[in-house]
């Protein structure tokens, strides 16, 4: 395969070997070609679901950073919401299934930003509830996951916003029956 040169000035292109002039791009082959997005695709909800969650978990290490990931942001929300949930309850609220759920609790628990106490007249519950530490935290990252909501919605009125969450609501709820049936 021949190495293609392009000169971005003149926009002639020139076979390997040839002298370069500075401002020069080097193609090899199709690998640096530029290949659009089939039409199709922007009309399948998975690949449509799968950028925006590619850009927002991007957007979210950019603007919010590493300190929870998502799952645990949410749980950890969750709990301070509701202090002394009970872990398996709390699993299905903030859309995750009970094996993730424990998985998520852990970690947190490791890095000693919630407790899990085990109430004496069940010892197959555990009560979840956020440490200072884990509450400083939840309180900046949440901050920081609300600014990068407002950039995520820029551009969209209080009306506009209401009807998108309507509809991915109303459609989750769709999704979610197709696998719980």
């Amino acid at each position: 395969m021949d190495l293609v040169i392009e000169d971005v000035k003149s926009g002639h292109e020139v076979v390997a070997g040839a002298s370069l002039s500075a401002g020069t791009v080097v193609q090899r082959g199709r690998d640096s070609a530029h290949v659009p997005t089939p039409d199709e695709f922007l009309s399948m909800p998975g690949f449509v679901i799968r950028r925006l969650n590619q850009a927002y978990s991007a957007a979210w290490l950019r603007h919010v950073g590493s300190a929870l990931t998502g799952p645990q942001f949410a749980v950890m929300l969750a709990v301070r919401k509701h202090p002394g949930v009970e872990q398996g309850s709390l699993a299905a609220a903030v859309a995750l299934d009970r094996s993730t759920m424990v998985g998520v609790v852990k970690r947190l628990e490791a890095r000693n930003l919630v407790t899990r106490v085990q109430p004496p007249e069940d010892g197959r519950k555990r009560l979840l509830h956020l440490t200072e530490e884990g509450a400083r935290v939840v309180e900046e990252v949440n901050r920081k996951a609300r600014e990068l909501d407002a950039m995520l919605l820029e551009g969209m009125d209080e009306i506009a916003q209401s009807a998108l969450w309507s509809r991915l609501n109303e459609r989750a709820d769709v999704w979610e029956r197709l696998v719980s049936e």
